[in-house]
């Protein structure tokens, strides 16, 4: 009896045994359990909340490039467009002083055209500078007058001159063309009534009116050496003694 006893209790401390062993292995296989759910949980959540950061730093990115990109393109585009709005603005002023040089060029030749006109042609240098002088006496003079203004034609002789009274020579035209200048009359609306010998080989007198103008000029001229026939005297005629 006392060996069965002995037998049941050394059974019941072999199930002691056994099930504290249970226990702490079922305590074991819990607390690794709940490490690994908390493990896994932890990474999910770490994984889940770097995911979105890495895109929305790879959103961000593009964003930043994006605008990074068409700002430089802007800027280029910029300079693109000042540089042509310069080149524009150069052009213009190239234009602009190329036509103001232009324009000055122009008015200078224009100027020294109308000054050489002025200077070879007596009418519009004398006409305000017309001076009344003593007549020769004749009854047939309404009135006398000279300038010192008037200056010689211009001619197209060369070396010794001689007067030609012959109509259509070209000292014939010179001649017509400074008693024009002298009476202040268009050579070209003359009527060249009377041509003459003035008194020397340098001297002629012609007697003209202008178209239907009743109106009579007497004109001395002479003839300058290299420089052709200059008016010299005008008398304005009562009556045209040469009609």
């Amino acid at each position: 009896m006392g060996s069965r006893f002995n037998q049941r209790d050394q059974k019941r401390k072999v199930n002691k045994i056994y099930n504290i062993a249970i226990t702490i292995v079922s305590i074991l296989i819990v607390i690794v359990a709940v490490s690994i759910f908390l493990s896994d949980d932890g990474t999910d959540s770490k994984k889940a909340t770097t995911e979105p950061k890495q895109v929305a730093e790879t959103e961000k990115g593009k964003v930043v490039d994006k605008p990074s990109g068409k700002e430089e393109e802007t800027d280029s585009e910029k300079e693109d467009a000042v540089g042509d709005s310069e080149a524009t603005e150069e052009d213009a002023e190239k234009e602009d002083s190329k036509a103001t040089e232009e324009d000055v060029e122009e008015k200078a030749e224009d100027d020294s055209e109308e000054k050489a006109e002025d200077d070879a042609d007596p009418e519009k240098a004398g006409d305000a500078e017309l001076v009344e002088v003593e007549g020769s006496g004749d009854g047939n003079v309404a009135s006398t007058y000279t300038s010192e203004s008037w200056k010689p034609v211009g001619t197209e002789q060369s070396g010794e001159h001689t007067t030609s009274f012959e109509k259509g020579s070209v000292d014939w035209n010179e001649m017509s063309k400074a008693i024009a200048s002298g009476a202040g009359i268009d050579e070209g609306n003359m009527k060249l009534w009377w041509l003459q010998n003035g008194g020397s080989p340098t001297t002629a007198i012609g007697t003209v009116s202008e178209g239907d103008n009743p109106k009579t000029f007497r004109v001395y001229i002479e003839w300058v050496d290299g420089s052709g026939w200059k008016p010299v005297k005008v008398e304005e005629l009562k009556t045209n003694d040469k009609r």
